[in-house]
């Protein structure tokens, strides 16, 4: 299997997350929308249907739900 080309990192006690695109470190998102604005920058698909979608996105820490350190 294929690694998914987005990483999200668990909350951190602030409750951003790191997001890695390819590898490379793309900022920190404090919610979906900071997400979907990362995968547009990097030219991928940033549908809603797409962000539970562990083919693009591997959500480490909890899922496209946790936002706090403590979910």
């Amino acid at each position: 299997m294929e690694e998914a080309p987005v990483t999200v990192q668990p909350p951190s006690p602030d409750g951003g997350r790191r997001v890695a695109i390819r590898g490379e470190y793309a900022g920190i998102a404090y919610h979906l929308l900071d997400v979907v604005e990362f995968l547009r920058r990097a030219g991928l698909p940033e549908s809603d249907t797409t962000l539970d979608d562990p083919g693009l996105i591997e959500w480490r820490g909890g899922g496209p739900e946790a936002w706090a350190a403590d979910e």
